[in-house]
């Protein structure tokens, strides 16, 4: 095997993945509801999801975040229920950044040991371990309990009378109280005080945020005045030192990415600043960012230095439209945009951002994500993400807590998801609990990944989109099939998707230029073709611009490979 390997991230919300309470109370209690923890991700866990064909595990919301849950006995300092989402908050609003979150130990009071004893244990199944960094904004009560010797707390030094100062860290209304436009008191009537207010994370730099702003969150100055937009990096900011020593920090526990949330809202200068500083230590480290902005791609990579950008707003949306109807063709459209950084992209069809494939806000069923997973995961050599509970058809229609019913797996509450619980049984994680329906998409999502390994072509081989040559035909549908090729030495893979809820024959034609381009014989032959998915043999007609008849089976595709 080449020494290529194709990424595959396994997001998983840590505090959830081992949850096994029965109540799933809305808005409940950790004492109600139960909390997961790292301990919970043993080594038959990490096999399993290693099986699957992750490479790297994204372990969502282990920094210590603002929560109800009171962990003062521990020396923690207990935040108002007022300026947290949910029972158990927001991983996004970061409260310390150099603890690990008190909810995901056994004992809360050697949660770092227990955060080191979970990355060894994962580099032991030979899973690589990504972790969260959350660059834009903090908790509204940021106070680190266990920062090293020698590091001052963010806003510790800050002139509080300036709306705006290159050394501050963060961005004060001066003279006015925080008044967000709703109340800001807990079940006591104890309230919230914040003296000046600061801006939100959502770069609302009003004293008074509504509840659809980040008003957990307080934003950080990297040196841009939001005034004039002005950027004052010279000397380097304060903020970027102390973001620095972050990064440099969790890199030494031994993780081996981050993904940096909304990374588009702090200047790429910083990014060109510290990547390359903390590469030059941990040169293996892998730097992945939420970026959304498509003007913004190659600067962020070129310049920012990141290794991996999420594809959200091209092929995640370009997918999502076919899944509900739009053209299969489109996706030529969303592969040309990012074609010189097609390297670089991450593709996804789950997060935890983003509606379940089978909710009722998005596909309504989880076989419908098969032929859009066949695209994503195949196309390119590219990482592919899945997000827990994605390969099981997990739906997210539950009202959790703070998010109520959207399609979305909370990440505010403490809850326990009965696909995740069914899959574990108990930490045997044998699929005995599974519905067949359940087994049958585990399957599938393990097979496609599996070809991502075992298959050259699929790992680091050409890339060649056959739409062109079929647009028009009577043969083909492209409006619910789309078809590529992926070539590497003497090994030819035809990928097909059929988007549509029928099976369906298909004449798939190939044209000279393809053959040209990846070096194919063009003398006409019968060929024999496997398919990949389900080990099908077919005798095909290897031929220049001349169709091959295929038969499609509903909401999935074939993925055919040739001998040569």
């Amino acid at each position: 095997m080449s020494d290529h390997q194709k990424i595959v991230i396994y997001q998983v919300f840590t505090r959830l993945f081992g949850a096994k309470g029965r109540a799933n109370i809305r808005f409940g209690t950790k004492v109600q509801n139960g909390c997961g923890r790292m301990a919970d991700f043993s080594q038959r866990a990490l096999a399993s999801i290693r099986q699957l064909g992750a490479t790297h595990i994204w372990y969502t919301g282990v920094i210590e975040h603002a929560t109800c849950t009171d962990y003062s006995a521990f020396g923690i300092r207990p935040d108002h229920p007022a300026v947290v989402k949910g029972q158990a908050g927001s991983p996004y609003a970061i409260k310390d950044y150099y603890d690990i979150d008190p909810d995901l130990a056994v004992d809360v009071s050697r949660r770092m040991d227990e955060f080191e004893n979970l990355v060894r244990r994962t580099h032991q199944t030979g899973l690589k371990v990504i972790i969260d960094f959350v660059p834009n904004h903090v908790a509204r009560q940021y106070h680190s309990d266990v920062c090293p010797e020698g590091v001052r707390d963010l806003g510790a030094d800050d002139d509080k009378s300036q709306f705006f100062a290159s050394d501050n860290n963060f961005y004060y209304v001066p003279g006015q109280q925080f008044a967000p436009s709703f109340p800001l008191t807990d079940a006591d009537g104890n309230s919230y005080v914040e003296i000046p207010a600061r801006a939100t994370g959502n770069d609302c730099f009003s004293q008074s945020p509504s509840l659809t702003d980040w008003y957990e969150t307080v934003k950080l100055n990297y040196g841009i005045n939001p005034s004039d937009g002005s950027r004052h990096f010279s000397p380097i900011p304060s903020t970027w030192k102390k973001m620095l020593h972050i990064l440099s920090f969790w890199a030494a526990k031994g993780v081996d990415a981050f993904r940096c949330d909304m990374a588009e809202m702090v200047p790429c200068e910083f990014w060109g600043w510290a990547i390359p500083q903390v590469k030059a230590a941990y040169p293996d480290l892998l730097f992945i960012a939420e970026v959304y902005n498509p003007n913004e791609y190659r600067h962020y990579i070129y310049d920012g230095c990141f290794d991996y950008l999420y594809d959200k707003v091209g092929l995640y949306d370009t997918l999502r439209g076919v899944m509900g109807g739009a053209a299969a063709s489109d996706i030529t459209h969303a592969w040309q945009a990012v074609d010189d950084i097609s390297d670089h992209m991450l593709n996804f069809l789950e997060n935890h951002d983003e509606q379940r494939i089978a909710s009722d806000f998005f596909a309504g069923h989880p076989d419908k994500g098969r032929p859009a997973f066949l695209v994503s995961a195949l196309m390119r050599s590219n990482p592919v993400m899945l997000y827990f509970g994605q390969e099981l058809g997990e739906r997210g229609m539950e009202a959790e807590g703070f998010s109520g019913c959207d399609g979305r797996t909370t990440i505010f509450d403490y809850w326990t998801l009965d696909t995740i619980s069914r899959w574990r049984h108990g930490g045997q994680f044998d699929e005995a609990l599974l519905t067949p329906a359940e087994r049958d998409l585990r399957q599938f999502y393990q097979r496609v990944l599996t070809l991502c390994h075992e298959e050259a072509a699929i790992r680091e081989g050409q890339f060649f989109d056959v739409m062109y040559a079929n647009v028009g035909s009577p043969l083909m549908n492209t409006h619910r099939q789309f078809a590529f090729l992926r070539k590497k030495d003497r090994e030819l893979i035809l990928v097909v998707a059929n988007f549509d809820s029928q099976g369906a024959h298909s004449g798939v034609c190939i044209p000279r230029h393809a053959f040209d381009c990846l070096s194919l014989p063009v003398h006409p032959a019968d060929r024999k073709a496997t398919d990949l998915l389900t080990g099908a043999a077919l005798d095909v007609r290897l031929e220049p611009d001349v169709p091959i008849q295929l038969t499609l089976p509903a909401q999935g595709g074939l993925v055919l490979k040739f001998e040569l």
